[in-house]
């Protein structure tokens, strides 16, 4: 499994992951690409070496192109990022970043989280800067992120409503379940940098075991004399029980499942409901067809969520449903090792999901999303694509039974 550890030990923000993913070895073009299909010809990406404290780091900022650039509800982003011509990976995690961040904004401020304002964190910078770390997450093959402690400043800040502290409300919201300290004066965290660390990392936790590939290394705009104003990027594949091949158990607490019966919905909205679940966080969303009293034909919306977005997902389906309240059951999980091997075919490469038990391979099934985008640039039937896909998984040693070939062969 490919994974991405952040050191956010000095803080983090938006830019200073775009920089460490860059130094990591994404071209800037990948991030370019990807802010031009959301918000075209808005902000253009510039990168180059600085110095912080001593140490070498890349310094990447998005500079906006457009005068009086418009401040944006969660709904008006949410609507650019449906329709931009995105990898689904890249749209699912940008959409969990900035669904994450609407959700810490509306508690804070009262308000339905489709009004919610975003002021500076709606501004085309940070949309750049969210959009291109996802980017660049989908191009280097990471299949999961952990972090370190955060460091989040003291002090205060200026912004859009006055002087508040630092950490500032929606940094405190978005770490909760998260090992948090000082670090240092001024604001080290930033809400778009907290989003997308606690958004797609699943756990805080020291560095992993793992096979080092490579480090990025990204800098923020101040040069502080007491520590490098940096976050680095740590990549490789994991060394551990789930990678080695043993299946993963775990316990009941630490997933639940949310659901709720309705009978009221329109059902055309269902599918962009799943959709909403998933990107809010929630590992599995489904239906299941139930009849209720009177004999209503009705469903019930299940979401398989661990605790950590439980909070998140649950907003979320009160949000998009017409219930008024849901479940919420802890239970335990059972889940097959897994990683990612790309094939090429013709047009591209395809993903291949393979479950492995002790490093044998029990399913190796290309992934879907992939091959529906490669027909689609292509012009080709999704069947004929993943009628290659298969046999280029075969080709590759990727097939029930075999043993996981070995990359570094």
């Amino acid at each position: 499994m490919k994974l991405a550890w952040i050191d956010a030990s000095a803080g983090v923000a938006g830019d200073m992951l775009l920089g460490a993913l860059v130094d990591a070895g994404v071209p800037p073009e990948v991030l370019q690409a990807a802010i031009d299909a959301v918000v075209p010809d808005a902000v253009r990406v510039e990168g180059s070496q600085v110095v912080r404290c001593g140490m070498r780091a890349c310094k990447v900022d998005p500079v906006v192109r457009v005068d009086d650039p418009p401040h944006r509800h969660w709904s008006d982003i949410r609507d650019l990022l449906v329709t931009a011509a995105l990898p689904e990976p890249v749209r699912a995690d940008t959409l969990r970043v900035f669904g994450h961040l609407a959700e810490a904004e509306a508690g804070i401020h009262g308000v339905p989280v489709d009004r919610v304002h975003f002021h500076e964190v709606g501004a085309l910078d940070s949309i750049a800067d969210i959009v291109g770390a996802c980017a660049a997450l989908h191009h280097l093959g990471v299949e999961r992120v952990t972090a370190g402690p955060l460091s989040l400043g003291s002090g205060s800040v200026m912004a859009a409503h006055g002087a508040i502290p630092v950490p500032v409300p929606a940094v405190l919201a978005m770490s909760a379940g998260w090992q948090v300290r000082a670090g240092g004066a001024g604001e080290l965290a930033t809400p778009t940098g907290v989003a997308w660390v606690t958004a797609l990392a699943d756990a805080c936790t020291t560095l992993p075991q793992m096979r080092l590939e490579r480090v990025g290394i990204g800098a923020g705009t101040r040069d502080v004399p007491d520590r490098p104003n940096i976050v680095r990027v740590l990549i490789g594949e994991a060394e551990d029980a789930e990678s080695a091949g043993g299946s993963v158990v775990e316990a009941a607490g630490e997933n639940v499942v949310l659901e709720a019966n309705i009978d009221d919905l329109d059902p055309r909205v269902w599918p962009a409901v799943l959709q909403r679940l998933l990107d809010s966080g929630a590992d599995d969303a489904w239906l299941t067809p139930i009849l209720m009293k009177k004999g209503r034909p009705a469903h019930t919306v299940h979401a398989l969520v661990p605790v950590r977005h439980a909070e998140q997902v649950s907003a979320a389906l009160l949000a998009e449903t017409s219930t008024i309240g849901l479940r919420r059951i802890a239970v335990g999980k059972v889940a097959l090792a897994r990683t990612w091997r790309p094939v090429e075919v013709a047009g591209g490469p395809v993903r291949i999901k393979v479950a492995l038990e002790q490093d044998r391979i029990l399913q190796a099934t290309p992934e879907f999303e992939d091959v529906a985008e490669l027909a689609r640039s292509t012009g080709r039937p999704v069947r004929a694509v993943l009628a290659e896909a298969v046999a280029a998984a075969v080709a590759n040693g990727l097939s029930t039974g075999e043993l996981l070939p070995d990359l570094s062969r």
